[in-house]
């Protein structure tokens, strides 16, 4: 009978393990955050964005992203626009971001490395998101069809 209930045991700890594995992120721990975006990957190949850059040059608070989960819409500040735009969540962390409004001023300072069209092309292109070490991954294409990730944190500071 001992043997049978050590067996028992560890078939209940390996059917709840594996219970918790399959549980993956929440979106519910992405709404209603303000995220900075920190990193830019097409091909696997990080772009050179540079966040700290864009601090120590006074221009932190553009390339911001928040998903508001009452109206279900993203909005933030690009680079200088702030923007919106609706988006819908699917099973598997799918995601889709429709075609962005905003505002339509000049640049004082455009970032060498990512463009604010590009920006909207990502954000407009994003099918799944993932929310992994504390970075929220929004994976898209370029409008080359190249695979790329946006990385924001909710925090500037790495």
């Amino acid at each position: 009978m001992h043997r049978y209930s050590k067996k028992v045991t560890l078939l209940l700890l390996l059917f709840f393990t594996l219970i918790a594995c399959q549980s993956g992120p929440k979106f519910s721990d992405v709404v209603n955050k303000d995220w900075k975006l920190m990193e830019v990957h097409i091909d696997s190949k990080d772009i050179g964005f540079n966040r700290d850059t864009l601090e120590e040059e006074g221009f932190g608070e553009i390339f911001t992203l928040r998903f508001d989960d009452g109206e279900k819409r993203i909005n933030g500040v690009a680079a200088p626009n702030r923007y919106f735009s609706p988006y819908t969540v699917a099973d598997k962390q799918a995601i889709a971001i429709n075609t962005m409004a905003g505002t339509l001023m000049a640049p004082l300072h455009a970032p060498e490395k990512l463009k604010e069209h590009d920006y909207f092309t990502y954000l407009q292109n994003t099918y799944k998101w993932n929310l992994a070490g504390g970075k929220l991954e929004l994976h898209t294409k370029t409008e080359d069809g190249a695979d790329a990730v946006l990385f924001f944190i909710t925090d500037a500071k790495k």
